[in-house]
Formats: structure tokens, sequence, C-alpha cells
């Protein structure tokens, strides 16, 4: 585990290798013990997933890239990000991921890799994000807090300004969405 340091959020691990370990386990226990997640393969939906999924991260690397800000997320960053997929998502390149693993799972149509999703973004949440967002609002403090206000976490944000609850808490776990939305009468979502 990297130790977190003034300048560095201190991340359990590259993403990366948390999702591919995720894939190699449900792909492993699907050789042990098959599940065939629907009747016939999708790999022509797979695909699709996995397409957007590449040009989504590719978007966002570049985006970073031009800011000249690391992609490595244990790196110091220089600049906050909130221009090309970063208006829509907090985590494009994780978001990206998943639907890697996903698409992965349909394309090989099992049920095991598309399970794994599960406890690989708990590991997300728990040892990767959550130090991400306490680093960054530690770097750009106020500047960041409406960040959060505006963009969710994983989902593009919709067209309505969503806001947070408890007002004091600093990129919380809930949103509900604001009275004027046409939804608004629907219960909290997680972000």
């Amino acid at each position: 585990m990297a130790a977190a340091s003034p300048d560095r959020p201190g991340v359990l691990a590259p993403p990366p290798l948390i999702y591919l370990g995720g894939g190699l386990v449900g792909w492993g226990i699907q050789l042990l013990v098959p599940w065939r997640l629907l009747p016939h393969r999708a790999w022509g939906i797979g695909l699709v997933v996995v397409l957007w999924a590449v040009g989504v991260a590719l978007w966002a690397v570049a985006t970073m890239t031009s800011a000249h800000t690391p992609v490595d997320p244990n790196r110091a960053v220089a600049h906050l990000v909130s221009s090309g997929p970063f208006r829509w998502s907090r985590n494009p390149i994780y978001l990206s991921l998943s639907a890697t693993l996903l698409g992965a799972g349909l394309i090989a149509n099992s049920g095991w890799i598309v399970i794994m999703l599960i406890p690989v973004l708990a590991v997300m949440r728990q040892g990767v994000i959550l130090r991400e967002e306490r680093y960054l609002t530690a770097k750009f403090g106020d500047q960041y807090q409406r960040y959060c206000a505006r963009v969710r976490r994983w989902w593009p944000s919709s067209p309505c300004r969503w806001e947070y609850w408890p007002p004091s808490s600093s990129c919380g776990p809930w949103v509900s969405p604001p009275t004027s939305c046409p939804w608004a009468a629907s219960p909290s979502l997680s972000v």
C-alpha cells in the first residue's frame, strides 16, 4: 500500500491492476464452476461496451495530459481537471474500467466476471476514490467542493444540479435531486 503524503493520495494499488485482478479471479472461478450469464453469448453487446469504455478512457487520458496532470492516481496533481469527460463524471477512467470489466463478462458470457464488479467497486471506493477525494479536498479546498457539488462521482451528471446531503460533508456518498428536476420525487441516489 502506498503511504499518503501531503502531496499524494496514497491509493491502495493502481486501479487497472484492481480491475485486472477482479477479472482474473472471475475467469478463474468461471473455469472451475461455469456460470453462463445468458443462454447465448452477448459478445456484440460486450464489444460495444468495451469500445465505448476505451473511447471514454482515451478521452479522459488526453484531457488530463493536456492539463499537465498525471494519470497515475498516486502522483501529485498540479491542476483540478474539470473539462472533457470530467464535466460529467469525477471518475470517467474508473467508469470506463468498470464498463470494460462488464463488457469482458458479456463477451465471455461469464456471470463470475460480471459479479466481480461488486468487490472491485468496493475496493475502488475504499482504497482509491475516497483517498483521492480526501487528497483533492485538502489540495484544492473550495474549488474541489464546488466541483463535487456539480459533478457526480460515477454516473454522468444530469442537466439538473445535484446537491449533496448533508451539506457539511465533502463529496459525500449521497445526493438528492433539486426540486426543479422532473424526477425530484424519487428517493436519494448513491453516487
